[in-house]
């Protein structure tokens, strides 16, 4: 058994009381109502979302949906927290001198960004559900939610991952403080790889 439906057996066994039917109530569009009065149990719907594209190993944003809107926090955070042992392999990955620059560009958009953070998120094209999703982790620590939504986007663009899209992002948010200080840093990088 993968770990990833091993993790889906633990969240269908907790879920409680109606909660699983709010949740089949939320997936009428996707699954259908006839289908959805015949299931019992969180496997079978999980069952159907994965039959229908809506669910998977690298593929939860719906389900963290779900489950948040049936006041289920801790079993999204559980999802979340576990995504990252399912998704991909090392080919998966930029090449080592695009990571040190995303490395670079990370800390200095951690250090800078602030409270447009979501807004950031948006043009990098995270969903709405995981933004709310990181604020809801990370109340009030600023630092930490765009921690989060760096590691969130990277582990979605998986080996597109480019720095220059980051920086690209950052100035159609008019953070070009921030944007300026990432090149800055990277001619700095550049520099010293000559020597």
């Amino acid at each position: 058994m993968s770990a990833f439906n091993s993790l889906l057996l633990k969240i269908s066994g907790e879920l409680v009381g109606d909660q699983l039917e709010k949740m089949k109530f939320l997936c009428i569009k996707e699954i259908g109502k006839s289908r959805l009065e015949k299931m019992t149990s969180g496997i079978q719907l999980f069952t159907g979302l994965m039959e229908r594209n809506k669910l998977g190993p690298d593929n939860t944003v719906f389900l963290v949906s779900l489950l948040k809107d049936i006041g289920r926090l801790d079993l999204a955070d559980n999802i979340t927290n576990c995504e990252s042992q399912y998704a991909g392999s090392p080919n998966d990955l930029p090449n080592d001198e695009e990571q040190a620059k995303l490395d670079i560009a990370t800390k200095v958009i951690t250090d800078n960004l602030g409270r447009r953070w979501r807004a950031y998120g948006r043009k990098l094209g995270l969903p709405e559900a995981k933004l709310d999703h990181i604020a809801q982790k990370h109340p009030n620590d600023l630092e930490e939610q765009v921690v989060e939504l760096l590691k969130e986007w990277r582990k979605m663009q998986k080996s597109e991952a480019k720095t220059d899209t980051l920086i690209k992002a950052l100035r159609s948010c008019d953070q070009n403080y921030t944007a300026d200080l990432i090149q800055t840093e990277l001619e700095k990088l550049k520099a010293n790889g000559r020597q």
